[in-house]
């Protein structure tokens, strides 16, 4: 007997956009002609109407897999990467419009706040709701009520409208009630970062405990990739609506880091205009490197990050002395957050064309979201080149203690001074 729950085969989703048109009228004739087309289309089905005012969008393309039973899966991908469209396709609240899917098993979701639950019934009632969505009689759910209340926190508001609830209260009873209705599937979104860091990780641990213990299948949606890391053991990678990759968690999330092309705006440091100094060295490119030396796009909390800086002397051949080099990196607001140590060079260096220099921090102090470098360069105590948060880049949620959690620091108002390594192209400096 084949221990596969769920089989996609070819699963494809296609959404019609409209798209605004620039006349302020319609003339009688675009009706006549619009109905004419539509005349064509239902004898013809298989005929393509050019119609400027809508374009087909296809959210999924193509995609298969197979999943196993106890497997727990992290979907990964870039915001409109067609991981929630997957989603809601598994949980039977989307249709597909091309390809199959067989689920073998009882399915649970979670996947947005609001959804699942009606507003204006209690919190009881919607349990008991819930449980005979699943097929569940009153006797196996009475069996696991008190557990539910207990794991969700809301002993005081059971008989209350659902819709009086917060949407922390909201999640914590709709994971408590899809994780303890035994499900032979649980599917959970993003939607778990409503609630508070300690009911995420009680969430985390139920997950676990279902997939590890009571042999259940997990699929799991997240952008924290610490959580999916250390929770899933196999990881399907979606790029524009396909699956770029599939594989072990490490692989995986490493080939996401890396997909794409490097941003524009690290490739053209030169064009970037507010930059002030004398300009005859300058910062023409920059990469992010991961702990392989590879350029990335994001970089991963905890794990080695590498800063690779290209410059160019703007004249045939210049000799600087004492030149330094460094790096920081800001909030987006602008607040110091990561200093590099000071590379200084004592000796004379000659520099024709471009070079580059690697600096690196061995562990990468970040929590999740957005930053800004600072680079500055100079000789002699004239300053040559200073790009004062420029440069954007993107941090990942990683495992920075080793426990499963994103790293929890609080850089508000302070710098945290990094040990930096510094790498040479092909100078030696003391």
């Amino acid at each position: 007997m084949s221990d596969t729950v769920i089989r996609v085969e070819n699963l494809g989703k296609k959404y019609i956009i409209g798209h605004q048109q620039q006349e302020r009228y319609t003339a009688l004739r675009d009706v006549l002609a619009n109905k004419a087309k539509g005349i064509t289309q239902l004898f013809n089905p298989k005929s393509k109407i050019q119609n400027p005012a809508f374009e087909e969008f296809w959210a999924l393309k193509d995609v298969s897999f197979e999943v196993k039973q106890g497997d727990r899966i992290g979907i990964i991908g870039r915001n409109g990467a067609g991981k929630s469209t997957l989603l809601k396709i598994l949980s039977r609240i989307t249709e597909p419009t091309e390809g199959r899917i067989s689920i073998k098993g009882r399915v649970a979701s979670l996947l947005e706040v609001g959804t699942g639950f009606h507003p204006e019934l209690t919190g009881r009632e919607n349990i008991y709701l819930n449980g005979a969505i699943l097929g569940m009689g009153k006797v196996e759910i009475r069996r696991k009520f008190d557990e539910i209340v207990a794991f969700a926190e809301v002993e005081k508001f059971l008989d209350t409208p659902v819709k009086r609830y917060s949407s922390g209260m909201y999640v914590r009873l709709a994971f408590a009630v899809a994780a303890h209705l035994e499900p032979e599937i649980l599917v959970v979104d993003e939607v778990l970062a409503v609630g508070d860091a300690a009911f995420q990780k009680k969430c985390l641990g139920k997950m676990e405990d279902v997939a590890e213990r009571e042999g259940r299948t997990v699929l799991f949606v997240s952008h924290n990739m610490a959580t999916i890391q250390n929770l899933c053991n196999h990881i399907i990678f979606l790029d524009h609506g396909q699956v770029n990759a599939r594989g072990a968690p490490n692989t995986t999330i490493q080939l996401y880091l890396n997909a794409g092309v490097t941003s524009q705006e690290w490739s053209d440091l030169y064009k970037i205009k507010q930059r002030r100094g004398e300009g005859k060295l300058r910062f023409v490119r920059l990469e992010l490197l991961d702990s392989q030396d590879r350029p990335i796009n994001a970089a991963l909390s905890g794990e080695k990050l590498g800063i690779r800086l290209f410059f160019s002397s703007f004249s045939e051949k210049t000799t600087y002395k004492n030149c330094r080099i460094g790096v920081a990196i800001t909030t987006i607001s602008g607040t110091n957050i990561v200093l590099s140590t000071e590379m200084i060079c004592n000796d004379e260096i000659d520099i024709n064309d471009q070079d580059f220099i690697d600096f690196f921090i061995k562990k990468l102090p970040l929590s999740e979201g957005n930053y800004s470098l600072t680079l500055f360069a100079e000789s002699n105590g004239i300053i040559q080149d200073w790009i004062t948060e420029g440069i954007q880049f993107s941090v990942e949620g990683g495992d920075f203690y080793g426990t499963g959690k994103p790293c929890p620091i609080g850089y508000q108002g302070k710098s945290v001074l990094v040990d930096f390594s510094v790498a040479k192209n092909s100078y030696e400096y003391a």
